[in-house]
């Protein structure tokens, strides 16, 4: 879940250039591959980095802005930022059974697989973010009113140093600085998803001309090299099966014809991620710490983990895993408490084979469920409802959630290989990590 994604960076775009068409992005087969073989929106984002990252930081500027105005007023009420903001976003008016109705027809067919009481709170929550964004935005110029924020030197100021104050509430000053510290892997995402747009792009272009000239070699033509790299190869035919072949013909295809790709990242950013006291699995003296920070109601963790389960298992005694919590908890409501469950299971030694039945079963998570799961699993049920219930499972959770957020985490699953955010959440993007930071150590 990513604050900025490539289809809103290029409405972000306030300036239309294209990137230059010589510029070499990579070689392969004795030819060059350049910015003309990007597609033209991608081709725009290129050429637009500077002003794509200029309207991202005035984005987060008023994020930071907005977040310390709600800070201060429910300091000012005794209550959690998070409740006052539910509470604002409660407040939207809801959509009619008409309005609901109709949205359900229109993706009766992507809802079939869910039970009616779910889909239809699907179909609510989708109709509901807008107007409670809208409410929630109102609200905010209402603190603003009151607390009178002053803009300081701009965001954007070519000049801006670290120490310049950007924005002054009351007696309460930020410097540029904070706002880098704040925003810092933010911002790094934002220069390096239009890279990986451009790069995907490129690597496919390559792909398809390293196909045909293979196909060339062999006389015959690329759906022929398809059929008997990938299609006749498979046996299950699932999504993952056909994305492991296509990646391990690509791989081989690069190596083969010396596929070069030239597109420089600036350098990633590597942090110490603390793991003390989490669950985790593998070698603890691993030269590769993998940490997954998930959310067990979140679809794309569920959707994710076996993708990296199965990465993670070839590579034996070289990783050491580890999972935090970082549940979404204004978009999920039952996150929160499977968080505080997991741990109830980890003080019993079975934390891995109780986040697989949540993963499973992330529709059904309230608390009769959650005691229904860990009877299931051998759990001495009594403990566990104990253990749920402790301050030191909330304890527990809320620290993790901390640590996350002084990370720049801002959605799930983030995982890190060695302290560097995984950008590419697929089994190619996984091995590619992990291949690199088996190289550094």
């Amino acid at each position: 879940m990513r604050l900025l994604p490539i289809s809103l960076l290029i409405c972000l775009l306030a300036l239309v250039a294209n990137a230059r068409q010589s510029d070499v992005l990579a070689t392969a087969n004795g030819r060059n591959f350049t910015a003309a073989d990007l597609s033209p929106d991608t081709q725009k984002l290129f050429g637009n980095q500077a002003q794509v990252v200029a309207n991202a930081r005035n984005q987060l500027f008023s994020k930071m802005v907005s977040d310390y105005l709600i800070e201060l007023e429910a300091k000012a009420k005794g209550v959690a930022p998070e409740k006052l903001v539910a509470d604002e976003r409660a407040k939207a008016a809801g959509p009619t059974e008409e309005q609901i109705n109709a949205v359900y027809q229109a993706n009766k067919e992507a809802l079939s697989s869910k039970p009616p009481a779910e889909a239809r709170k699907q179909v609510v929550e989708f109709l509901r973010r807008d107007p409670e964004e809208a409410a929630l935005k109102k609200y905010i110029e209402t603190l603003a009113a009151k607390y009178k924020p002053a803009i300081g030197k701009d965001i954007n100021a070519a000049d801006l140093k670290a120490l310049d104050t950007i924005l002054t509430v009351g007696m309460r000053s930020f410097n540029d600085r904070e706002f880098e510290d704040k925003f810092k892997l933010v911002l790094y995402d934002v220069r390096a998803d239009v890279l990986d747009q451009a790069k995907a792009e490129i690597e496919n272009a390559v792909y398809l001309s390293l196909v045909a000239a293979e196909a060339n070699s062999l006389g015959t033509d690329a759906s022929e090299v398809i059929a008997k790299e990938i299609t006749n190869k498979m046996k299950d035919f699932s999504d993952e099966e056909r994305i492991s072949l296509e990646d391990a013909l690509r791989k081989r295809l690069f190596a083969k014809y010396n596929a070069k790709f030239l597109i420089k990242y600036p350098a990633p950013i590597v942090q110490t991620i603390k793991i003390e006291g989490a669950p985790s699995r593998g070698n603890l003296g691993a030269p590769v710490t993998v940490v997954m920070f998930s959310d067990f109601q979140c679809p794309a963790c569920s959707g994710t983990d076996p993708i990296l389960q199965k990465v993670l298992a070839e590579y034996g005694d070289k990783i050491h895993f580890v999972v935090r919590d970082f549940p979404l908890t204004t978009i999920h409501d039952h996150s929160y408490r499977a968080a505080l469950a997991a741990y109830a299971a980890y003080q019993q030694g079975k934390f891995f084979e109780y986040i697989e039945i949540l993963y499973k079963n992330q529709s059904q998570l309230d608390d009769a469920s959650l005691s229904k799961y860990a009877a299931g699993i051998g759990l001495n049920v009594k403990r566990f409802e104990l253990d749920l219930s402790s301050e030191n499972a909330a304890a527990y959770v809320k620290k993790d959630m901390a640590d996350g957020d002084s990370y720049g985490i801002s959605g799930t699953p983030t995982i890190f290989v060695n302290g560097v955010k995984v950008r590419r959440l697929t089994a190619y993007g996984f091995r590619e990590a992990i291949d690199t930071a088996l190289k550094k150590s």
